[in-house]
């Protein structure tokens, strides 16, 4: 399988970069769009020349430190997978393939296409954790939850932040990403506690480095985790319960 590969090149976040051109003529189709780089860093390494930089960790779709952008589109052509489950079976021999950082104003470019996703651990860090008594562990049976609601949060809690629904966002919005965790903390027992405070925290920080959401669903279109659409609404959701009801809750 023959591919031409356009790969970005930035040697550093204040470096101009640009796209080189790399000519693949044994590419498998079962290769993912990341065995595709190693094949091409191993040839780069074998030169003795600087392989592209790219970040990578499970390789099962599970870690989300994947994120880049194939042909424009985060991760890649496959609805709902991320960059290390897209395989080259979904291009055609002799097809073209544009590799780049995730792009995104809140996701500067560290080197090649390893970019700082650190804005969203920064919203994590306002309120994706729960406060609890430290001591023994309550029984299992002390904190009740029905079935159903559990999975809903659960659905939501799959969220691995890989970036990837701020880069498919024209604005550079995150509120995918902040909804899933706003749903997902306040349907559980011991997240229900300091429900009002996360969500104003949380929105907060959203605000501060990211852009506001575009109404058109690019997010949950190319998510790995699924997670729906309506996570978006919570955003707001959460924001108007806490200014209801007050910094006490």
């Amino acid at each position: 399988m023959k591919l031409t590969v356009e790969i970005w090149r930035q040697a550093g976040p204040n470096n101009e970069g640009a796209f080189e051109t790399v000519s693949v003529d044994d590419a498998v189709p079962q290769m993912s769009v990341l065995e595709l780089l190693d094949h091409i860093n191993a040839g780069i390494v074998r030169r003795g020349e600087e392989p592209y930089a790219f970040a990578s960790d499970c390789r099962e779709g599970i870690c989300g430190t994947c994120g880049l952008m194939v042909n424009g589109r985060p991760h890649g052509p496959h609805q709902n997978s991320p960059a290390c489950q897209q395989r080259l079976v979904d291009f055609n021999d002799g097809d073209t393939i544009k590799l780049e950082p995730l792009r995104s104003a809140a996701f500067p470019v560290i080197k090649d296409m390893v970019v700082d996703r650190s804005a969203l651990d920064r919203v994590l860090y306002q309120g994706g954790y729960v406060s609890i008594q430290a001591g023994t562990a309550p029984d299992a049976d002390t904190l009740h939850q029905g079935q159903n609601e559990a999975e809903f949060a659960l659905d939501h809690a799959a969220c691995i932040g890989c970036g990837a629904c701020v880069a498919a966002c024209p604005n550079g919005a995150a509120h995918l990403f902040t909804g899933a965790k706003l749903v997902h903390l306040s349907l559980m027992p011991l997240g229900k506690e300091e429900r009002g405070k996360r969500a104003r925290q949380m929105v907060d920080e959203l605000e501060t480095n990211f852009g506001h959401c575009s109404l058109y669903g690019e997010c949950a279109d190319v998510c790995p985790a699924g997670v729906p659409l309506s996570a978006v609404g919570a955003v707001n959701t959460e924001r108007a319960r806490a200014a209801f009801r007050g910094k006490d809750d």
